[in-house]
């Protein structure tokens, strides 16, 4: 075992939690970060339809990172069961088969990030001044999504071989490369739009082979030939039973995340620019949660592939408490200081007044609600019932987010207001079915669910 790699079947679990959470938070802090930076920098070299066009179409690039995430991380949960069970032949099967599977998930990927963007973007109703800026950044996204796809791979394995912080330096590495690029391709050259998509693009680059370069120095590939990276069946399915389910719910939140950006559209630029911002500084709320979802992931997964049934309870009982308090804290500051953070992207008054409506709304109590949501999904996922996420997802994002949405913001007349309380109401009844599964699942019998 590697010296940054951690045994969780051994221990005390919440130490163990916390240990794993705080790189993974760290990690996600720092990718939403030069994300951001895409926005605060075109917002103030571009204006509000540069910031309008690059909040829409990182919505739709998100969607593609989504599928990327969602496949590698049946390869957290077969690397940790194996880790835990001490098979070291599937251990080696799976991160043969994991690179071989998300190389072939790439293309088709790529390949509709071009074809279809534009007739999404339509569909959303970006405002017309952002069209044609929203479609290029998307099209310069989609051509770096193997790189997307590849780091997804890599983070995916140590996380689930016990290691978060290979993850957090790879990331640092892409913030450094995006912030430098961003200043210098929008900042200094005027690329606008463009220079702030080729800056992501090469940052991501840049993340994959620094990973790659450190699973080769630390011989995560030794004895491995060609024939080690084509995909191997049983192992393939078992990577996508729990791949896709959670692609599938990624994809899922985030195409209903259109949608209700489409809502915001109808009410102008300004309001999809108060919109964009509003979501880019919710999902900083979300951040802990997040990162406490994938260390219950995978520590639930060693567990269970270790036959460790109480520690497995232990773990997300763990996770619950810590996820409440780390959104909590993070829901505060927000709602503090909600006026400041929106001016940092854009000092539009009216810009600034929708943005700070949109954060009172939605990133209250909601926040609470979403991390025991997540929290559970996540221990869902890791014990062997994806597809129960994924049912959370649709009744969440589909079925709750979309209709409350509706109803309130048409129905009832509440205008963009609306459509912030549809949001924030709709995580909570999949937070009580999560519970529900963490209560009484089958996980407790010993075996993953089938």
């Amino acid at each position: 075992m590697k010296e940054s790699e951690q045994n969780f079947t051994v221990g005390k679990v919440s130490e163990q939690l916390f240990k794993f959470t705080v790189p993974l938070f760290f990690a996600n802090l720092l990718q939403a970060g030069y994300n951001i930076a895409d926005m605060v920098v075109v917002g103030r070299y571009v204006g509000s339809s540069g910031l309008a066009a690059v909040s829409n179409a990182s919505m739709l690039c998100f969607i593609i990172t989504s599928i990327g995430i969602g496949i590698t991380v049946g390869g957290t949960v077969l690397a940790a069961r194996a880790r835990g069970g001490g098979d070291r032949t599937a251990e080696r099967a799976t991160i043969g088969t994991l690179f071989a599977v998300t190389a072939l998930a790439a293309l088709p990927v790529t390949a509709g990030g071009w074809w279809f963007s534009r007739s999404v973007f339509l569909l959303m109703k970006v405002p017309e001044e952002a069209l044609e800026q929203a479609c290029g950044y998307m099209n310069i996204l989609s051509d770096g999504t193997l790189c997307v796809f590849g780091y997804n791979a890599v983070c995916a394995l140590l996380r689930g071989l016990g290691d978060s912080r290979r993850p957090l330096l790879f990331v640092a590495i892409a913030a450094a490369v995006n912030i430098m690029l961003d200043l210098l391709l929008v900042g200094v050259w005027k690329l606008g739009v463009t220079g702030a998509a080729w800056a992501t693009v090469t940052a991501q680059a840049a993340a994959l082979l620094a990973g790659l370069f450190y699973l080769k120095r630390r011989k995560f590939f030794r004895g491995f030939g060609r024939r080690d990276f084509r995909p191997r069946l049983g192992t393939a399915v078992g990577i996508l039973k729990t791949g896709i389910p959670s692609a599938l719910q990624m994809v899922v939140v985030n195409l209903a995340f259109l949608l209700v950006t489409g809502m915001f559209n109808r009410y102008g630029v300004t309001a999809a620019a108060a919109a964009g911002i509003g979501l880019k500084i919710s999902t900083l709320a979300g951040m802990p949660c997040w990162a406490v979802g994938q260390a219950v992931t995978a520590m639930a997964a060693q567990n269970l592939g270790a036959g460790e049934v109480g520690r497995t309870a232990e773990t997300v009982r763990a996770g619950i408490r810590s996820g409440l308090v780390a959104t909590g804290i993070a829901v505060i500051l927000i709602q503090l200081f909600a006026r400041q953070v929106i001016g940092c992207f854009d000092s539009d008054p009216e810009v600034i007044r929708a943005g700070v409506l949109y954060l009172r709304i939605f990133s209250s109590f909601s926040g609470l609600a979403y991390a025991v949501m997540y929290v559970c999904d996540a221990f869902a996922t890791g014990t062997g019932a994806p597809t129960l996420a994924l049912f959370n997802a649709l009744l969440e994002a589909v079925v709750l987010r979309l209709l409350l949405c509706w109803f309130f913001s048409t129905c009832l007349g509440y205008g963009f207001a609306g459509v912030c309380w549809g949001m924030a109401l709709s995580t909570l009844p999949p937070a009580m079915i999560g519970l529900g599964y963490c209560r009484w699942g089958r996980w407790r019998n010993g075996l993953p669910e089938r």
